[in-house]
């Protein structure tokens, strides 16, 4: 009967289950127990995750709640999507999406190649003297912090001392109020942006690049390819897969534009231009008189669910034409 008994579990499956199961923790005890100093090393990034992205996901109910802070979150009344349709139909919704997008997208469109020519170009550089150089000159202006970085760009557009209306002075032109301008803004920003951190993004593809088989340069020299034909054929190629990745992940981030830089950039004559999603939740969710904590995470998380729908699509569309996504 013992026998038929155990007969009968196996069956089932329940006993093979189980004994896999308790094999499948050794190993991983195990496995643990002999690499655990590379699971120490991991442990403070996966706590760092947990705490400051995991756990605050449980206030984004206050987004559907009129939170008072008498109250707390639980105690808070439910009002559904009434925070959502409130922004959706505001008379400043149509520009201030119009602005997000309109500098997202420029930034991605303008900045997204220049450290892939940056670093093909430097690639390419033979003198390691000139090379260097331009890494450090290129590189410095990542470690530049934002006030100071737009405190530069105040004192060189400014109308009266600026370099850049001296200039224009020069060829008999009147000197421009840049900041003042609200067409101006979205270009400002941009491409200030792109000068600080286009070295910085360049080194992720030299490391690309530095990881193409060199073989295949000298096949295409014993061939007789030029320079321009073996960064066009095979550098290219060789750092399109993390390229394309990282579009992924800048596609995921179109939403969210720089708070620090366009509140320090912005002023009562830029507005209209410079008003965005991140600057007007700030605005109506803390800085205002009576804040509106629940009506500013609505906005936040509305945000947030945008650039995830973002991401999921160019991910699909990656995977389709190049057959390299993130999942």
């Amino acid at each position: 009967m013992q026998t038929r008994s155990m007969y009968t579990r196996d069956v089932n499956g329940k006993g093979i289950l189980s004994g896999r199961t308790r094999a499948m923790g050794k190993a991983i005890k195990k496995e643990m127990s002999r690499n655990y100093q590379l699971y120490l090393i991991i442990l403070l990034p996966v706590v760092y995750i947990i705490v400051f992205h995991y756990i605050p996901m449980y206030g984004v109910q206050i987004a559907f709640k009129n939170f008072r802070a008498t109250d707390g979150i639980w105690g808070s009344p439910w009002v559904g999507f009434e925070h959502f349709r409130k922004f959706l139909s505001t008379h400043q919704f149509g520009r201030i999406l119009r602005n997000t997008i309109t500098i997202s997208v420029y930034s991605l469109v303008a900045g997204f190649p220049i450290p892939i020519i940056l670093a093909l170009a430097l690639n390419n550089v033979e003198k390691i003297m000139f090379k260097k150089t331009v890494q450090m000159v290129t590189y410095a202006p990542y470690f530049i912090s934002t006030v100071v970085m737009v405190g530069m760009i105040i004192q060189f557009l400014s109308p009266q001392f600026g370099i850049v209306n001296r200039i224009i002075e020069l060829f008999g032109f009147e000197p421009i109020l840049f900041m003042a301008e609200p067409r101006y803004f979205s270009s400002i920003y941009v491409w200030s942006g792109i000068w600080q951190g286009a070295g910085w993004g360049s080194i992720i593809y030299l490391a690309a690049l530095s990881g193409i088989d060199p073989t295949l340069h000298e096949a295409a020299i014993i061939d007789g390819a030029t320079k321009l034909q073996r960064t066009i054929y095979i550098d290219v190629p060789g750092i399109m897969p993390t390229a394309v990745i990282l579009l992924i992940l800048n596609a995921g981030q179109i939403m969210n534009v720089g708070f620090e830089k366009v509140i320090l950039m912005q002023n009562s004559l830029n507005l209209q231009a410079s008003e965005v999603i991140a600057t007007y939740v700030y605005k109506v969710g803390l800085a205002s008189q009576i804040p509106r904590y629940s009506y500013g995470a609505a906005i936040g998380l509305f945000n947030a669910v945008i650039n995830l729908f973002l991401m999921l699509v160019v991910n699909r569309i990656a995977k389709r034409l190049t057959e390299t996504s993130l999942w």
